[in-house]
């Protein structure tokens, strides 16, 4: 299977199908650029429930933010470690020397003891992402409206009939 038809199926598609539903470009980018930045969150665990507050909130597309938060999973955790670093440096705090994979460890071993370990580093990158994620959303959403109204007029040319 190529990358191409991997594209196609899971994400061209989808929003597709969104837009012969009579769902705006506007309201599909949001919810895309909700998704990855919310999907990207440096708190394990807690990413469903904020994607969805946000898709009630702001009334937007259920499904399409779950599957963009549940496609960007592997990139929540590549980026916890900077997330942390970042925190560190921000707040002037000396840094875990931990890599992504044991901080999944720590949490399926433990829980509560990871919550615990983890707190300070948690909330200083969480800081992090709450100054970098209204610029991410704005990225996103300034970059895919133009992409989705073009997907859109290609959809009506049958060019993605699917």
């Amino acid at each position: 299977m190529n990358l191409r038809s991997v594209w196609e199926r899971k994400i061209i598609k989808p929003i597709v199908r969104l837009l012969k539903q009579g769902i705006t470009p506007e309201k599909i980018a949001l919810s895309i650029a909700f998704g990855v930045t919310l999907g990207i969150f440096p708190v394990l665990g807690s990413t469903t429930i904020l994607c969805t507050i946000a898709a009630v909130t702001l009334s937007l597309n259920l499904p399409a933010i779950q599957l963009v938060n549940y496609l960007v999973y592997p990139l929540q955790i590549l980026l916890l470690i900077p997330f942390y670093r970042a925190g560190a440096v921000l707040f002037n705090a000396k840094p875990l020397p931990l890599s992504a994979s044991q901080v999944v460890a720590m949490i399926q071993a433990d829980v509560w003891g990871a919550i615990q370990f983890l707190w300070d580093t948690t909330m200083r990158a969480t800081v992090v992402w709450l100054i970098v994620a209204p610029l991410i959303i704005a990225a996103l959403y300034y970059v895919l409206v133009p992409a989705i109204r073009k997907l859109l007029f290609k959809s009506t040319k049958n060019v993605y009939e699917f």
